[in-house]
């Protein structure tokens, strides 16, 4: 049985930094992404 490792992170749009006190699906989040690609996690 060969069963294949994963790791990823569970976080809520509104946890990353904004400009008004809370996340949104702006550059911040597109960098949040992009972080998470770069470092192989595949589930978001």
């Amino acid at each position: 049985m060969g069963l294949e490792r994963c790791s990823g992170v569970l976080l809520h749009p509104t946890s990353l930094p904004g400009k008004y006190g809370v996340g949104t699906f702006g550059s911040e989040a597109y960098e949040w992404v992009d972080f998470l690609s770069k470092n192989q996690q595949t589930i978001w």
